[in-house]
């Protein structure tokens, strides 16, 4: 039998599958306010004031170190005023009262999540790209250019194609995956003890690390030091749930006597790729889809030559894009299974053990 506690953690722990469900259903409404933009806004702040006064390199990585911590930090804390509410909130008699605090971690767990509004971003792109590619493809280059950043200006069908597949295979694990093995840890942390941070604190912390390294984790100019430490925490808080993606995607894209083949397979051509993360992501999803990707792409002025990955296939179509969106949402249920299962199974023991 569940205690009071046991019993709030578990009504709060389900909002992490209501979450899912909700970004999976609407996404990013238009018109909200949404963490992200807020937590964009005070790195550009923080950018701008360190930037006009420090010019040192040691001192510019030392200001990193603190608009990551103040960042990250703060994500966590605001994440972990929200979760209080909301425990309160369930905490109460009513059923209201309640639902409220249910409705409440759902709605800002489910800001954490951007797997529907990236499927909705790429397939804005696929609708603009004419079929067969053709020469006028600047609709679907100028669409391309707010989710990628790479220049998008001289690409062509195939290339914007390409890219389509490169960032939903990233930003599946960046903005979907990650976020919500983070939530999960969050879950078991309520399990030993409901004062630690939970889904949301965490969830948000790794936003926040997450933004960081796009807006400040780039090798040029003054980012060089600046943005050293969000982008190293970036790499360290998806270094895990990464791992977890290139082993499980096989499981729900192939028998699973292929599954080994393909984790060796991703492994061996993400691994060259100089971010010890993206290069895995998109390997495993090229191998898993059959799809091509890699090869060289233009940042600003600068030519960025990347390992081909699952080099024996051919280059991506619309057809085999729809197929990778539809294994990240076969895996998103995976993951979702299992995970609870694992909540239950922790819950079933500690009260045993009680």
């Amino acid at each position: 039998m569940l205690n009071a506690e046991e019993t709030a953690n578990l009504l709060l722990s389900s909002s992490i599958l209501l979450a899912s469900l909700l970004d999976r259903i609407i996404g990013d409404p238009p018109g909200w306010i949404h963490p992200v933009v807020v937590m964009g806004w005070c790195i550009s702040k923080l950018q701008r004031i360190t930037e006009r006064h420090l010019s040192h390199q040691q001192a510019l990585r030392w200001a990193g170190l603190g608009i990551t911590i103040g960042l990250v930090g703060g994500s966590l804390l605001f994440g972990q005023v929200i979760e209080g509410v909301a425990r309160w909130a369930v905490a109460q008699n009513s059923w209201t009262t309640k639902f409220m605090g249910v409705a409440l971690l759902t709605t800002a767990l489910a800001s954490a999540l951007a797997g529907r509004s990236l499927e909705q971003a790429v397939n804005t792109v696929l609708m603009s790209l004419p079929k067969p590619p053709n020469d006028d493809v600047r609709p679907a280059r100028q669409a391309l250019a707010w989710i990628v950043g790479r220049d998008t200006r001289a690409l062509n069908g195939e290339q914007i194609l390409r890219a389509c597949a490169e960032t939903s295979s990233e930003n599946a694990v960046d903005g979907l995956f990650a976020p919500l093995f983070w939530m999960w840890v969050g879950a078991l942390l309520w399990m030993i003890n409901s004062e630690l941070p939970g889904p949301l604190a965490l969830a948000w912390a790794f936003k926040a690390s997450s933004t960081l390294d796009s807006m400040l984790g780039y090798r040029r100019g003054k980012l060089r030091w600046l943005g050293t430490a969000g982008a190293r925490l970036d790499d360290l808080m998806t270094w895990l749930p990464c791992r977890l993606v290139m082993v499980s995607l096989p499981m729900v894209s192939h028998p699973f006597w292929r599954w080994a083949h393909l984790i060796h397979a991703a492994e061996t051509d993400g691994r060259f790729d100089p971010s010890p993360n993206a290069g895995r992501s998109e390997a495993i999803y090229a191998h898993c889809t059959g799809i091509k990707m890699g090869g060289a792409n233009k940042y600003g002025t600068k030519w960025v030559d990347k390992p081909v990955l699952a080099g024996q296939y051919l280059c991506p179509d619309h057809t085999k894009i729809k197929d990778l969106q539809r294994l990240s949402q076969r895996l998103l249920q995976l993951w979702i299974v299992v995970c609870t299962a694992v909540i239950l199974m922790v819950l079933s023991m500690k009260s045993a053990f009680q």
